[in-house]
């Protein structure tokens, strides 16, 4: 039975989700502050990640806490106002990346991150996006045997458990695919899987382009309030007044803030990052996508430019932009890759919404008839925009779902 369904937040999450339910023949309506794809979606690496089936931890052994504790790395930063803020939760993430804990939360994370690449493929073709798109996965380089011998073996376990393909290049295969880069790196993996999108704010709009010319309706306005309204819920959105029997609440970071007014309060911190696009001095090519694992950034030949992404920086989402992480890093990759200028006027800053326990929020709202939540999804919400909208509509559906969505509804903190 078709039902007027609102979604707000126009990332790749909410857009998929916006659009898997507009195929399953319902009213829907999506609504951001933005154009489709202008937020964290805008700027992050753009890798839909196969491979990503262990979440990030909390460091925990001392040689890393131990190097993180300066506040000088490239793949973790930190403001100690975020830190106070977001105490609570990262206690419990500390705790939750205990090895017990952990190994209890990769299959489950897992299950999300082995479907995405599928979810995401029907989108592309639905939507003609396949230009944005390359198939030839991306190079994690390493600069120490020692690393590249413990990834490798991580590789051969994710390959046993969870179907990861990769590749393994010695120093000279990787020269010959990458030619410029500086020598003396021990290796690389060559996940094979992945497929990386050369704009990825380009590609959720195109996804979001398709949703409209099948029907469904886009609204760029702020959202002004939010409220239980009969059966139903109703919206203000720039002045304008919206009634919808159901509501996804898909806002990444500011999610919360909405649910706080429901008195609904879900454990979300942010992980802040940065992207800069640069040329290439001296007619170099960067062929591969590739992440300097010890460091912590990853460089992309985008159509923009060579992007650079930093690594985490943990502080309050509403805090001024620190651009010395993204600076340490264009330090360490230009001794790595010969990049050549910037070409933005300035720096891009986003920030990836987080739960303690590394999964996202999917499913519906506790004590709230009628409304779901979507966000939480960390470093992957690119890649997992597509199966939680899959996902999603089986459940607001009351269809059986292909997976236990237990682990990832709100009702576990």
């Amino acid at each position: 039975m078709a039902r007027d369904i609102l979604v707000l937040g126009a990332g790749m999450v909410g857009v998929s989700t916006a659009w898997h339910l507009l195929q399953r023949g319902h009213r829907v309506t999506l609504v951001d502050r933005n154009a489709p794809g202008r937020e964290t979606s805008f700027g992050n690496a753009g890798i839909i990640q196969r491979e990503a089936v262990r979440p990030y931890r909390f460091p925990r052994d001392l040689t890393t806490l131990t190097r993180v504790l300066p506040n000088r790395q490239v793949d973790i930063r930190y403001q100690p106002s975020g830190m106070a803020q977001a105490a609570l939760p990262l206690f419990q993430y500390w705790r939750n990346s205990a090895p017990e804990r952990y190994a209890r939360i990769v299959p489950e994370y897992a299950a999300l991150i082995t479907r995405a690449l599928n979810a995401h493929t029907k989108m592309i073709d639905a939507a003609g996006a396949g230009e944005l798109i390359r198939r030839d996965g991306y190079l994690e380089v390493f600069r120490t045997a020692e690393a590249f011998d413990a990834e490798c073996r991580q590789a051969e376990q994710d390959a046993a458990e969870y179907d990861v393909t990769h590749e393994v290049l010695d120093s000279a295969t990787l020269s010959k695919l990458e030619p410029d880069l500086a020598p003396g790196l021990a290796g690389a993996i060559h996940w094979t899987q992945p497929w990386t999108a050369t704009d990825p704010g380009a590609l959720v709009a195109a996804y979001a382009d398709h949703f409209q010319q099948q029907g469904g309706r886009f609204v760029q306005a702020p959202l002004e309030t939010l409220s239980r309204h009969g059966n139903g819920w109703q919206a203000v959105v720039g002045g304008d007044t919206f009634f919808a029997e159901q509501v996804v609440l898909a806002l990444g970071p500011w999610s919360t803030q909405w649910l706080d007014q429901q008195r609904l309060h879900v454990p979300l911190f942010v992980k802040r990052g940065y992207h800069m696009h640069y040329g290439a001095r001296d007619n170099a090519r960067l062929h591969h996508w590739l992440m300097d694992s010890e460091t912590g950034y990853l460089l992309a030949p985008m159509r923009a430019g060579i992007r650079l992404t930093t690594g985490a920086e943990l502080a309050r989402h509403d805090a001024r932009p620190h651009y010395r992480q993204l600076a340490a890093a264009e330090a360490v990759a230009r001794t790595l890759f010969p990049l050549g200028d910037r070409l933005d006027p300035q720096p891009w800053m986003g920030a990836r919404p987080c739960t303690p326990d590394m999964k996202p929020v999917i499913g519906p709202a506790p004590g709230l008839p009628g409304l779901w939540l979507a966000f939480g999804h960390g470093h992957q919400g690119f890649t997992m925009g597509p199966i939680t909208g899959k996902l999603l509509g089986q459940m607001m559906d009351g269809e059986p779902t292909e997976v236990d969505m237990a682990p990832y509804r709100a009702d576990r903190f």
